[in-house]
Order: C-alpha cells, then sequence, then structure tokens
C-alpha cells in the first residue's frame, strides 16, 4: 500500500507562488510514476504534471496550460514529489492532488484512471 499526503497549499495573490510537496511512504519510491492534478468546483480532474525517474535520468510533462510556469521534481531520498508554481492565475485555483502508479516508463501519463494512489489533496486559491 502507498500513502501519499500533499502540503503546500494555501491563498495567494495573482502573479505570486506556491510549492506544493506530496509525499509519499509505503512502496519504493524511486520507481514511482508520480503526477499532480488538479479539480475546480464542476470540472473534472485535469492533469498538470508529471515525472519518472529510472536511473539518474528524469522525465518530465507538463499540461498546456501550466508550461513555463510550473516545475515538477522529485527527490527520491526524500521520497517526495515538489510543484513549484510560479505566476499563479485566477484560473490555477482548484484542489491540487497528488497521484502514483508503479511499473510505468515513459512521460505524459496524464489519464488519472491510469494512477492507482491518490493523496487527499491541497486548496490552492488564486485572488485577482
Amino acid at each position: 500500500q502507498v500513502q501519499l499526503v500533499e502540503s503546500g497549499g494555501g491563498l495567494v495573490q495573482a502573479g505570486g507562488s506556491l510549492r506544493l510537496s506530496c509525499a509519499a511512504s509505503g512502496r519504493a519510491f524511486s520507481s514511482s510514476y508520480m503526477g499532480w492534478f488538479r479539480q475546480a468546483p464542476g470540472n473534472e480532474r485535469e492533469f498538470v504534471a508529471s515525472i519518472s525517474w529510472n536511473t539518474g535520468t528524469t522525465w518530465a510533462d507538463y499540461a498546456d496550460s501550466v508550461k513555463g510556469r510550473f516545475t515538477i521534481s522529485r527527490d527520491n531520498a526524500k521520497r517526495t514529489v515538489f510543484l513549484q508554481m510560479n505566476s499563479l492565475k485566477p484560473q490555477d485555483t482548484a484542489v491540487y492532488y497528488c497521484a502514483a502508479v508503479f511499473g510505468v516508463l515513459g512521460t505524459g501519463l496524464s489519464d488519472p484512471d491510469k494512477y492507482d494512489y491518490w493523496g487527499q489533496g491541497t486548496q490552492v486559491t488564486v485572488s485577482s
């Protein structure tokens, strides 16, 4: 079993920054494919970014709406994945979820149904 716990959400003004963290426990973190998703009220859960790691090489992928503003990273020693969010916009307001799946290679796994484990979410609110 895998447990994911997000933190770092909050209220920020447009143009500001936040850094989300997702701490993982349970299985070998270095073999996990990690993703960030978000869901705003009335909307479906949408892909934000994903990251995988294999023998020292990291692959990251982003939704078009966050490219150039958000950066996903991971620290395998600390079993944590991060989402650095800069130049935040009101439309970034949502609950942000961390997700994990194992045994997947490559990049761009954007379908939430492909992930097996989810955190409880952390609220991000961007005021105009």
